[in-house]
């Protein structure tokens, strides 16, 4: 059996394409377009003060690597169509007096109008813009101390601190707070889950698509060495794959891998478990190959939702919560994150090793029963 699956895997030209080329070409694109950091975020100024102080502010926005200048309005309603036509996605408004306020030591402000369509980034843009206005507040407020008059310098140090809190921020495991790092490892579970899934339930609706079950059901073949034959060689398939993907993120994407790459695969030997246990529970629901697919799919879409792939586990519902935990996902996410960006070991991962070790189990155990119960 393992060698009649292995024959008849990589016969076909095209299915040796499908079972490594595909994996690839997603990590490449999925490593690019799964990033939240958002950069050169299209501003539009309306500046109604037009001083020097003013364009030093709006110097400020552009040169900070967040924002880029596209446009410059010259009334309130141009911004308003702008943003309604999707051609910007911000507009800094300088009111008139900026300046002079400024230099008089009176309150003064700008406005920053955000597309609020896509509410994280929004805020993202804001917070941004409040970075940015800080840092020139603070300046100016220290260079109206540098330039106080019969005050020695040793006295002006002190006073400008005085009710001051200054944060040092540092970030552990990712210093650049790149997001990428978090979701390159993400993907790498989500492809070897999908490849695995596609595999696994096809193959076997297949031979009951051309007729060819009814031969394997008479040949001199117990229904353990079926099931055995035609998940093994997928497994090593999933093996290769975790490899290529692995150097793919590693080599390209430059994703440090601090922890064990024995561990990790230990782990993914496991995580098959689960991806091979489903795959053959739906080919034994499934009569066609198109139904095994539609099924697959069913069941991929909630699964990568109620990971933490994309939306955090902890700001779910708690009834959805509870759902996460039958999602093999879930735990090897954890495992694969604290591998590469941690450098975590068993001694850590072990909750979530057992974890999916028991539904793993569970899961393949309770569709081999299925499938053979199906055979006989």
């Amino acid at each position: 059996m393992l060698i009649k699956e292995f024959i008849q895997a990589f016969r076909n030209p095209r299915m040796r394409i499908f079972l490594f080329l595909p994996p690839l070409i997603q990590m490449f694109i999925f490593g690019y377009a799964a990033n939240t950091d958002i950069r050169n975020i299209s501003l539009a100024v309306y500046d109604l003060d037009n001083t020097p102080q003013s364009r030093e502010m709006i110097e400020r926005f552009s040169s900070s690597g967040y924002f880029r200048i596209t446009r410059r309005a010259t009334n309130p309603q141009e911004i308003r169509r702008w943003i309604d036509e999707g051609k910007i996605s911000a507009a800094l408004q300088i009111n008139e007096g900026f300046s002079r306020k400024s230099r008089q030591r009176q309150g003064t402000a700008i406005q920053i109008i955000v597309d609020g369509t896509d509410s994280n980034t929004a805020s993202v843009v804001m917070a941004y813009a409040q970075r940015i206005v800080a840092e020139h507040s603070r300046q100016i407020l220290v260079e109206r101390i540098r330039t106080l008059p019969d005050i020695p310098a040793e006295m002006k140090k002190p006073f400008f601190r005085q009710g001051g809190i200054e944060i040092q921020s540092r970030a552990f495991f990712n210093p650049n707070l790149e997001s990428r790092n978090f979701y390159v490892p993400g993907i790498m579970a989500f492809l070897i889950m999908l490849v695995t899934l596609i595999l696994t339930s096809m193959a076997i609706v297949r031979e009951r698509e051309i007729g060819t079950m009814e031969q394997l059901i008479v040949s001199p073949i117990r229904p353990v060495e079926l099931i055995l034959g035609k998940t093994i060689p997928f497994a090593l398939v999933g093996y290769i794959d975790v490899l290529l993907v692995t150097m793919v993120g590693v080599f390209w994407f430059e994703i440090p891998i601090r922890g064990s790459l024995p561990l990790l695969l230990a782990a993914t030997t496991i995580y098959l478990l689960s991806t091979l246990g489903i795959g053959l529970f739906i080919s034994t629901i499934s009569r066609t190959q198109q139904q095994a697919m539609m099924t697959m799919f069913f069941f991929l879409v909630p699964a990568i939702l109620l990971s933490g792939f994309v939306f955090p586990i902890a700001n779910m519902p708690k009834i959805v919560q509870y759902m996460t935990y039958a999602d093999p996902l879930r735990y090897f996410l954890v495992i694969i994150r604290g591998i590469f960006l941690k450098g975590n070991g068993f001694d850590v991962l072990w909750p979530q090793v057992l974890a999916l070790a028991i539904l793993g189990t569970t899961v393949f155990t309770f569709s081999s029963l299925r499938f053979r119960k199906r055979l006989e």
